[in-house]
């Protein structure tokens, strides 16, 4: 019979409890009166930045094209991860790195809010490895997608 000591977790991994916490924070930024749109664009780049060198330039890219292909999604922090949301504050799409939960590959993900219903069954997460014009072309499509 094994006993649970303090010190060990709730199931939970080191990386997801610091996820949560971010999002904590996340949301008491947001509560407060002023916080601007500026301040979320300000907060996906400090967050790309601290970012291992391959993530980085893979988040750079996501980031340009998803502003690009949809201005009006507000970049902000999800759960420590650049993502960008509709004019009612939810998430359509964000990026996770590699690193932030120790994965082999980074992956875009889409959430809900979404509109890339495709019958019965469709992708909402999408693994990413290497930036090639055909990758940010499908991107470009899936974001415009997303938004429409």
């Amino acid at each position: 019979m094994s006993t649970k000591t303090s010190t060990e977790s709730d199931g939970f991994t080191a990386e997801e409890r610091a996820a949560m916490k971010e999002r904590a924070a996340e949301l008491r930024a947001e509560g407060k009166k002023g916080a601007k749109k500026a301040d979320g664009l300000q907060a996906v780049l400090d967050r790309i930045a601290q970012m291992n060198p391959e993530d980085r330039a893979l988040a750079e890219r996501v980031h340009v094209t998803v502003t690009a292909a949809a201005p009006d999604l507000a970049p902000k922090t999800w759960y420590g991860m650049p993502a960008y949301a509709n004019a009612d504050g939810k998430i359509v799409v964000f990026f996770q790195d590699s690193g932030k939960f120790n994965y082999r590959y980074s992956t875009l993900g889409f959430q809900d809010t979404a509109n890339i219903d495709d019958g019965d069954f469709w992708p909402v997460s999408y693994a990413l490895q290497k930036w090639t014009p055909a990758v940010e072309k499908k991107i470009t499509e899936l974001v415009r997608a997303a938004v429409s």
